[in-house]
Parts: C-alpha cells; sequence; structure tokens
C-alpha cells in the first residue's frame, strides 16, 4: 500500500547506488568527484518524472548517457548509465509505450557500437561484447516491463470484475428491496381494504338496524371488533417485517383461518358458503398464504359491489399431493335482489394484485361477470415437486 501511494520509494535504491560511495569514487581512470556527482544528478533527476513523462525523462537520460559516454565520467565502465538507461526503457514497456522503447533501444545501440569503435578500436572483439551487453540489458528491461504491465493489467481486471460483482450484489439487494417492498404494498393493501370493507358495510347495518333489531347491533359491533383486531394483527406482522430479522417474523395467516374468515365478510349480509375439497396440510406456506389472500381479496371485492342479500360461495380444492398438483380456487356471487349499498370505491389494485399473486406459480385468473349477473372469480396454481419440497 505504501509503495502504491509512494511509487518514487522504489527507486530510492538506484538513488543510492549513484549518489553515494561507491556510486561516486576517486579514480585515475574516472573524471572528478565533482563531475560524475553532477553527472549522477542529470541521471537520477530525470528518474523523478519518469512515471509522468515517461519518453521525456528517457530523452533526456539517454542525452545524458551520450555526453556521459564520450566524457568518460567513469572511465571504460558503462554499467551506472546502462541502469539508469534500462530503467527508462522498463518505464516505457510498462506503460505500453513500445514504440517509443523501440525508438530508445535504437538510439542505444547506436551509441554503444559508436562508443565502442571510437574508444575500443584496438580490441577486435570489443564493440561485440559491448553490443551483446546493450541487448541482454535492454531485452532484460523490456520483459520485465512486460510482465509488470501483464501483471498490473491482471490486478485491475480482477479489481474491475470484483467492483462489477459487488455492484451486481448491491443492485439485486437494491431489487430484493424494492420487490419486497412491494410485496408488503400488496399485503398491506389486502389486509386494509377487507377490514375497512368489512367495518363499513357492517356500520351501515348498524345504523339500519337499530330501531328494528337493536340487539343484532351488539352483534354487528362485535364483528367490527374482531374484523379490526385481526387487522391490526396482520398489520403488525407485516410491519415487522420492515424492522426484524427472518428469525423474528411473527407467522402468517394460515389457511386453518379460513373459516373465520370467510364468516367476518359474511356477517351483516347473506352468509357466504365454503366448500373445501382436500388436505391443505402438506401444501407449501407460500402456496398457503396466496391462497389465503386470493380469497380475502376476492371476498372484499363481494363485500365491495355485490349486493346485501346476494349469495355467495367460495370453494377450494387443493388436489392431491404429488407432481401435477393444482389447487383450485372459486369465488362466486349473484346478483342479488337488491342494489349495493355500500358505495365503496374500489382502487382497483385487487385484481391486479390476486393477478400477481397467480403469476408467482405461473398459473392463470379469470375474473368476470356470472351468468345471472353476478360476479366469477377462479384462480388455478400449479404446485411443482420443488414447491412442494420447501
Amino acid at each position: 500500500m505504501l509503495l502504491r501511494e509512494h511509487p518514487w520509494l522504489t527507486d530510492l535504491p538506484l538513488y543510492l547506488v549513484l549518489l553515494v560511495p561507491p556510486g561516486l569514487t576517486d579514480r585515475p581512470d574516472y573524471q572528478p568527484v565533482s563531475v560524475q556527482l553532477a553527472f549522477s544528478l542529470c541521471l537520477v533527476l530525470p528518474l523523478l518524472w519518469r512515471r509522468r513523462h515517461p519518453f521525456g525523462a528517457a530523452a533526456v537520460i539517454m542525452a545524458v548517457a551520450w555526453a556521459q559516454y564520450f566524457a568518460m565520467v567513469w572511465g571504460s565502465d558503462w554499467h551506472r548509465t546502462d541502469l539508469v538507461v534500462a530503467v527508462a526503457l522498463y518505464t516505457l514497456v510498462v506503460q505500453g509505450r513500445r514504440r517509443q522503447a523501440a525508438l530508445l533501444t535504437s538510439v542505444g545501440l547506436v551509441l554503444a557500437v559508436t562508443w565502442s569503435l571510437t574508444w575500443f578500436r584496438e580490441l577486435p572483439q570489443g564493440w561485440y561484447l559491448l553490443v551483446v551487453s546493450v541487448v541482454a540489458e535492454a531485452a532484460i528491461a523490456w520483459l520485465l516491463g512486460e510482465f509488470i504491465r501483464a501483471r498490473r493489467d491482471y490486478v485491475e481486471e480482477f479489481e474491475r470484475r470484483a467492483a462489477l460483482a459487488e455492484s451486481e450484489r448491491a443492485a439485486l439487494a437494491r431489487a430484493a428491496v424494492a420487490e419486497e417492498r412491494t410485496h408488503i404494498a400488496r399485503e398491506l393493501h389486502d389486509v386494509v381494504a377487507h377490514a375497512i370493507s368489512v367495518i363499513v358495510v357492517n356500520a351501515e347495518g348498524a345504523k339500519l338496524m337499530r330501531h328494528n333489531d337493536p340487539s343484532a347491533v351488539d352483534r354487528t359491533l362485535d364483528t367490527v371488533s374482531r374484523t379490526g383486531r385481526a387487522a391490526l394483527g396482520e398489520l403488525r406482522r407485516l410491519l415487522e417485517v420492515l424492522h426484524d430479522d427472518e428469525t423474528t417474523r411473527g407467522p402468517q395467516p394460515s389457511l386453518a383461518e379460513l373459516t373465520e374468515l370467510v364468516a367476518r365478510a359474511g356477517a351483516g349480509r347473506s352468509a357466504i358458503a365454503l366448500d373445501i375439497v382436500g388436505d391443505p396440510e402438506d401444501l407449501p406456506a407460500s402456496a398457503a398464504l396466496q391462497t389465503y389472500r386470493i380469497v380475502q381479496e376476492s371476498l372484499t371485492n363481494v363485500i365491495k359491489h355485490a349486493a346485501p342479500d346476494a349469495g355467495a360461495r367460495v370453494g377450494i380444492d387443493f388436489g392431491l399431493p404429488g407432481r401435477a398438483r393444482v389447487v383450485r380456487i372459486e369465488v362466486v356471487n349473484d346478483a342479488g335482489a337488491r342494489s349495493a349499498g355500500s358505495g365503496l370505491p374500489s382502487s382497483g389494485h385487487g385484481l391486479a394484485g390476486m393477478r400477481q399473486r397467480v403469476a408467482l406459480f405461473h398459473g392463470t385468473l379469470d375474473a368476470g361477470p356470472g351468468r345471472d349477473g353476478g360476479f366469477v372469480v377462479r384462480a388455478m396454481l400449479p404446485i411443482t415437486s420443488d414447491e412442494g419440497a420447501a
């Protein structure tokens, strides 16, 4: 982490080699130490901006190298200068500047051959050895630069993919939260709409019956009280989802409460019949909850829109356990002799919510007028083996 924030620290060993003994040495075949120090500074200073301006730094270093070679600053010892040139070449390759790196290498070879033929003409193989040395150093610097560049690209790609994966996880989490909120909103709509419909219908019925049958008012108020308490209980369960984790959530409504649900819906109006076929015991919890909610919303529509004397029936066939199990739901009401007097508004979300619930199981929903002027809701929920095992 420190080297990534301050990469110039990796150049410190090179600075020490060039600027302190034995990098600077008083020898007969060397230039004076002051000259050595001046050339060393001219070689080192461009390295300070080699990462920001690699080609400019390389050009300055190469110019100083030419001057150093022909001034014989360090006699026949060219390794100090070649080391700095190799660092400049490495920097160009690491940054992907291969053409500039090739140009620097070519100039270096010309310099090596020229210097060898100028000062070592008496040695037949002198310039060969110098060229081989320069080529070897350039090859090492180039290969090292390619390796480091490939490694950095790999790390950057890995970090990019990790960041992308984290972004996708965050997006999925946000989508899950949005889906959960939609689910809660749908549940709240069903609970509140059903409870308010029952309460309003019974309250209006109580007003009509307070003179003719005062005792019925008490029964109606009991129904209103039970409905309100049941709605509050379900609202608490739903609101717990917003604050608690999975282990602390209260239980959702069960199919065992269907009888009470139908009884509440039938209070203050014609009784609603309930026909159940099959055993719901081994039904998946998700399917049981959606069955309850579909019946609840269908009864809410009956309370809102059907006449008080309209007959209604709820039929549920839980099917036979197995791979091809299908739950069938049917809620039917007739037209009745009197017009619907509740006048409750429709939000338009009831049928849409039921369609979404049915879609969770890739089922079907048919809702529309019946033959006798009433209304019919039919839903079919296919239960797969995976859902059955859940």
